[in-house]
């Protein structure tokens, strides 16, 4: 048992460590590099350094290879290291794709995504397809089990469907949802906390050693990350971190045979996905920001994102949205707990 927590808790201890003197580092040299970004919901426009998520992805990596080494050198790994490498490569290769899409800063303002942003980024459909690489890594090794289960169905065996097929569809999929919903400070960070604490607490509950490594050293890299983002922000995550954080979620679903689990814990990102398609993703998750600091639907009563509902609903602040829609995360993990101790998952 001791040698159990250690191999979690040190990793998870380094994985922090390294992404909070990490973020510091960036904070300057992503600065000086030109690789910056505007918040537009301060009362004068901020130009901060951006792909602050570089930090995290990097701290999920050291957590990981952490434990490889240990399982190398020290002991006798209780888990495959062919695995844990392969989901370091994913998070890795998808986080850089995130990066890419960071670089790509002009300096004038241009039209991205709905409004205008001096951060131009890939192109719509570039996304996804570059995001399929995140997945080979998983598909050359045959990650995951085929066998899943289907609430009130029961469990399906997919067979060589679920890596060659389900596989590559979940990583393009989870990377590019968990990147349509943000812009606002300690949103994206207090949502991914939240829902990598789920994916911990259900592992411990249920004995999967390799999701309790990936979402612990998810947890506490993330959680090294949120004091820099939170209000205000001092870096933006950019899509280097909505993409890491996407992409090893559902390495941990995967890996961590939660896919059941990892889908009501999603559903957020899922609400989202559908509302941004309303407008074919041509959308822009920020509000128009007032004199008393409140923000305000950027198109009037039509919902194209779970924060309009929220700025419809009432009248709120920027850190009220993040924090309102962090509840509803956290409100989705307990839901996915409850199914799951009451045996529909």
């Amino acid at each position: 048992m001791a040698h159990l927590y250690l191999t979690v808790i040190i990793p998870s201890v380094l994985s922090f460590l390294v992404t909070f003197f990490a973020t510091e580092f960036i904070l300057g040299y992503f600065y000086d590099a030109g690789i910056i970004g505007e918040d537009r919901n301060k009362e004068k426009d901020v130009r901060l350094p951006s792909s602050g998520g570089v930090a995290v992805a990097f701290g999920f990596i050291v957590g990981i290879l952490t434990y490889t080494f240990g399982g190398s050198f020290l002991f006798n790994p209780d888990l495959s290291i062919e695995l844990l490498l392969s989901a370091a490569l994913s998070v890795m290769l998808i986080a850089f794709i995130g990066f890419l899409d960071d670089l790509n800063v002009k300096a004038k303002r241009v039209d991205s995504t709905g409004r205008k942003d001096i951060r131009k980024g890939l192109k719509q459909w570039q996304k996804p397809l570059l995001t399929v690489i995140g997945a080979l890594p998983l598909v050359a090794i045959n990650a995951g089990i085929g066998i899943i289960n289907v609430p009130l169905l029961g469990q399906l065996n997919l067979g060589i469907i679920y890596p060659i097929i389900i596989i590559p569809l979940a990583v393009i999929f989870v990377s590019n949802a968990f990147n349509l919903l943000g812009g606002f400070d300690g949103l994206q960070t207090g949502m991914g906390l939240a829902a990598s604490l789920g994916f911990v607490i259900y592992s411990i509950f249920y004995g999967n050693y390799m999701g309790l490594i990936l979402s612990s050293v998810l947890f506490t890299s993330i959680l090294a990350f949120l004091p820099f983002n939170s209000f205000p922000s001092k870096v933006i995550p950019g899509d280097s971190f909505t993409y890491a954080v996407g992409g090893a979620l559902v390495v941990i679903m995967i890996m961590g045979q939660a896919e059941a689990f990892g889908f009501v814990v999603f559903m957020p990102w899922i609400i989202e996905f559908f509302l941004h398609l309303r407008k074919k993703f041509k959308v822009s998750d920020l509000g128009i920001r007032q004199r008393d600091g409140t923000m305000k639907a950027p198109y009037g009563g039509r919902i194209y994102s779970l924060t309009h509902l929220i700025m419809n609903t009432k009248r709120v602040k920027e850190q009220e949205v993040s924090m309102y829609l962090t509840l509803l995360e956290i409100g989705f993990v307990a839901l996915a707990l409850a199914l799951k101790f009451s045996g529909l998952l």
